[in-house]
């Protein structure tokens, strides 16, 4: 592998970047799906090549999940898109907020607004309703967070292909460890502060934000709430707290590093009411001991920075010497290639930027 591809999902569209091992230069193509809404894509390189994976929502169409089996140059997809609830549920495809990538190479997992989650068995070309999850109790009681109701977090276990942990906004976390049997809430811990006091540990209702973990230690996550961080070592049986040190609680994506099982990245916001860095300054934020102290990062990036970083809208890759990236609600994507010590600009004036993913090809 000596190059690098980098997917940037817009609220006008899908651009492709890229560039060689050294990270450099780009080149960038696009828009692909102009005018469309691409909230979610992937990189598979469990295939050769990698396969390219987009959700996009069209406003006369609807929403569709595309692949690519040459980096872009062509795209195919399923009958309608190959997502829809099946006849009678009372219910559409609004967005397809996820992509992840399951055990088998043509296994992928999507979640959805309305709150749902996906499995394809056939490489995206159709998929399946995870029926238990949809008709969990919960579910009437499930609110919609400010863009929305949505699934926005598939974690399938690396070891474990029976187990499954998903996120959605606002209803907190979920757990299948019985392949899609049953499901169950997983967020003791989690403090929900737009609820009254006395009633801010609820088992649900949380707004999470984003969760991730690392494949190497599966049984620790780190969560990004609607107020608060949080980091779980037995597998989301129970979380606490770790935003201590960081300027504000308050943000959208979580990142652990591919190479560092304890090192995780975070873009703080001021809060729900100031949905920008504190006091406009773009800053990323660095914990090299799973949350027990955190490192501002700044060289390269801007000050009066008045946008937001959204929760997929930062990703690493995979190169031996990892690259960082985040894209931004201006339409500009910044990366580094010395875990987040300095920072480069490798484009801008794009729309606002929904998700980046990144990988070594």
């Amino acid at each position: 592998m000596v190059g690098t591809v980098l997917l940037v999902g817009t609220r006008k569209g899908l651009w492709i970047g890229t560039s060689d091992e050294s990270r450099e230069e780009w080149r960038f193509t696009g828009p692909h799906f102009d005018m469309e809404e691409v909230y979610s894509c992937l990189v598979d390189t469990r295939t050769d090549p990698p396969r390219l994976y987009a959700g996009a929502s069209s406003s006369w169409l609807g929403p569709r999940v595309r692949r690519s089996e040459d980096l872009g140059a062509t795209w195919t997809e399923g009958d309608d898109g190959g997502i829809r609830f099946p006849e009678g549920s009372g219910a559409s495809v609004e967005r397809v907020w996820q992509l992840a990538a399951g055990h088998e190479p043509d296994t992928l997992w999507a979640g959805t607004e309305p709150g749902a989650v996906w499995r394809s068995t056939d490489g995206g070309r159709t998929f399946a309703l995870e029926q238990k999850l949809w008709d969990h109790p919960h579910r009437l009681e499930w609110g919609a967070g400010f863009g929305g109701q949505a699934f926005h977090t598939i974690l399938p276990h690396p070891d474990d292909p029976d187990s499954v942990t998903v996120a959605i906004s606002t209803g907190g976390v979920y757990q299948t460890v019985d392949g899609g049997d049953s499901w169950e809430p997983r967020n003791q811990g989690i403090r929900a502060e737009f609820l009254p006091e006395g009633q801010q540990y609820p088992p649900f209702g949380q707004c999470v934000h984003k969760v991730t973990r690392h494949p190497a230690r599966p049984d620790r996550l780190f969560l990004q709430n609607h107020g608060g961080v949080y980091r779980s070592d037995d597998h989301a049986a129970s979380w606490s707290y770790i935003g201590d040190g960081l300027p504000a609680d308050f943000g959208f994506p979580i990142v652990v590093h591919p190479e560092e099982p304890d090192t995780v990245f975070v873009f703080p916001n001021s809060g729900g009411d100031g949905r920008h860095p504190p006091e406009g300054r773009a800053r990323v934020w660095r914990s090299r001991d799973a949350g027990d102290s955190w490192e501002e990062l700044g060289e390269g990036l801007p000050d009066l920075f008045w946008v937001s970083v959204m929760r997929d809208a930062m990703c690493v890759d995979d190169h031996a010497s990892p690259g960082l990236y985040f894209g931004a609600r201006n339409g500009a994507v910044w990366s580094s290639v010395d875990s987040g010590e300095s920072w480069r600009q490798v484009v801008a004036n794009l729309p606002d930027v929904m998700v980046v993913r990144a990988a070594a090809v």
